[in-house]
């Protein structure tokens, strides 16, 4: 089966890309809406960009009316946000964050998602990640017809919870995946988790 894209309308191009790059990292994306109340919401197009300096990118699309959704107008408005790594245990309380809701309302309220105070850095993070990046605003690119939205952010810090951690023979963190649990993400409502880790000798 080959596919010429330009006989495809957007709707039908998503659902191929989301159904073919798998399985895809979730950034749970923490925003502030104002006065203490909190926008959580999990997006996967999303990676890692750049070490220096230290980017990662989401790419977010509209609301179902058309409107820009409440996350990047948060970073737009406030210039910090804090991206999860969500465990294969959180699965459906991400899919619960991914419900569009009206500007204001809280998913973490709704959800009664416990947050704790992330050291050194603007925002809180959610208790139950074992993986936080306290992240502020680099780049807001458009592109499309749409347009999409490609945020670039700078993490300032790293939160790794000490049960996913420990330091190897060279004295550098090692983070164990099987403790992470990462939630992946495949096309339609379809989840992942990991398989049994491995390794492979790359050449010199």
């Amino acid at each position: 089966m080959n596919l010429d894209f330009s006989q495809y309308s957007p709707n039908q191009i998503y659902h191929l890309m989301t159904q073919t790059v798998i399985p895809r990292p979730i950034a749970w994306v923490l925003t502030d809406s104002g006065q203490d109340n909190f926008n959580l919401a999990p997006f996967s197009y999303f990676s890692a960009v750049s070490s220096a300096p230290p980017l990662l990118m989401i790419s977010i699309g509209k609301k179902p009316n058309g409107e820009i959704k409440d996350t990047v107008r948060n970073i737009i408005d406030n210039k910090h946000c804090v991206i999860h790594i969500a465990s294969e245990s959180h699965a459906d309380l991400v899919t619960q964050t991914a419900a569009t809701l009206a500007h204001g309302q809280s998913e973490v309220s709704i959800n009664n998602i416990e947050l704790t105070s992330f050291e050194h850095f603007q925002l809180p993070r959610l208790t139950c990640c074992s993986i936080a990046y306290g992240c502020e605003l680099y780049e807001v690119k458009e592109v499309g017809d749409v347009p999409q939205s490609l945020v670039f952010l700078q993490v300032k810090q790293l939160y790794l919870d000490d049960t996913v951690v420990q330091l190897d023979e060279k004295e550098r963190i090692k983070v164990f995946a099987n403790q992470v649990a990462p939630l992946a993400r495949l096309g339609g409502g379809e989840y992942s988790g990991i398989t049994k880790e491995f390794s492979v000798i790359r050449p010199k």
